[in-house]
């Protein structure tokens, strides 16, 4: 235990860094839309969407759940090269920074608001205090931590059947840990925090990744691992369809037959991300075991591509948020917008109603954010390769 007192050298797991890599390429694509597809329209409202625009937002619902996932497997990873009280404080640390960024660092690139009139509590946040909680919770045995977040996954949904305050400080708080889904909280009259990541449900997620991680120890055999992801992934999946089928349990917006077959089907994949429900996250977190599993032992040039993503997951989310931006204002003024366009009701500056792109368009900015992005993320994973000043671990 003493030879674990300061952290060794990171283990890398290849298939976690080409999952992660992926599923941080196609996260872009989401925000990429929310600022350049004319028109705003919700692509889960079944009287506006479109089989590809339904699509466009369906396939970016992966990226949350599995990042997540993930972050809990790197926890466990994490602490093979710490001691016990040495991951605890590290995660805590490394909470309490990643909220703060999303308070100052996220939230601007969101709104561009200097007065930050609008805070906004999103996956960021969601990570942040989760990695608060496990850091609380590494003390627990494995099997007892596994059954903390087994609870948290499966049980949460419950919470749709039951009367919850809707005034008051209990109703705060039952958001913020259990059922936010875009609440707004006044501050003072003039700010406001938007919380889009209730707490726990995604806290569940992390936990399960945690205990998960055992099986991505260098100790354990691959093929027992391949085994398990399998197994894993076919029960979420077939969780899913069985209870989604049915309509039992675990969404709080039921399917329905529609007036075509496309909407019948985009209805039963609809399902609840805020706050995440069980569904979705078997919805998504099932076939990412599958290519978890799939991506052991990958060579291709397409992994090499995601691994240089993967590898610098934070990096990589920070600068993809200020260089849409960054498009997004340049475009705003170059298709003849003024200072007085600057402003929106919603909060979200440079981005009027009648700006923006078809989806064909919103794919070719989005291709260009994940193009120009290659080179600065290769040289920080190099970088971070050859430098091991303590600050690496939080960046």
């Amino acid at each position: 235990m003493t030879a674990l007192a300061e952290p060794g050298p990171k283990q890398r797991i290849q298939s976690i860094d080409i999952l992660r890599g992926l599923i941080m390429l196609i996260m872009a694509i989401d925000h990429t839309r929310d600022y350049f597809h004319l028109g705003g329209i919700n692509p889960t409202n079944l009287a506006v969407t479109t089989p590809f625009l339904f699509f466009t937002r369906w396939i970016t619902h992966f990226c949350a759940p599995l990042f997540v996932f993930l972050s809990g497997i790197s926890a466990h990873l994490a602490g093979t090269r710490r001691t016990k009280g040495g991951l605890s404080s590290f995660l805590i640390k490394r909470g309490l920074w990643l909220v703060l960024i999303e308070v100052v660092v996220i939230t601007f690139a969101l709104t561009l608001d200097p007065g930050y009139h609008f805070i906004i509590f999103q996956v960021i946040w969601a990570i942040g205090t989760s990695m608060i909680v496990l850091g609380l919770l590494v003390w627990l045995p494995l099997p007892a931590l596994a059954a903390v977040g087994v609870v948290l996954f499966f049980g949460h949904d419950i919470l749709d059947y039951i009367k919850l305050p809707d005034k008051g400080a209990a109703s705060v708080e039952w958001k913020v840990f259990f059922t936010a889904q875009g609440s707004i909280f006044p501050l003072d009259k003039n700010h406001f925090l938007g919380d889009f990541y209730a707490m726990l449900p995604w806290t569940g997620v992390m936990i399960l990744g945690y205990a998960a991680g055992s099986m991505f120890r260098s100790s354990f055999e691959q093929a027992k691992r391949k085994s398990n992801l399998l197994i894993a992934s076919l029960v979420l999946i077939g969780l899913f369809i069985i209870l989604r089928a049915f309509n039992i349990y675990g969404d709080p917006a039921p399917w329905s037959a529609q007036k075509s077959t496309a909407l019948t089907i985009i209805s039963f994949f609809n399902v609840s991300k805020y706050p995440p429900s069980l569904l979705y996250l078997c919805m998504t977190i099932g076939p990412g075991l599958l290519l978890l599993r799939a991506f052991e032992g990958a060579n291709n040039r397409l992994a090499r591509i995601f691994i240089v993503y993967g590898t610098v997951p934070f990096f990589y989310y920070v600068l993809h948020f200020y260089l849409i931006r960054l498009y997004n204002v340049i475009l705003f003024f170059a298709v003849g917008y003024t200072g007085k366009d600057i402003a929106n009701p919603k909060g979200f500056a440079f981005v009027p109603a009648t700006f923006g792109f078809s989806l064909f368009g919103v794919y070719i900015v989005w291709f260009c954010v994940i193009a120009v992005l290659y080179l600065p993320c290769r040289w920080y994973g190099k970088y971070k390769q050859t430098h091991h000043q303590w600050w690496l671990s939080y960046l």
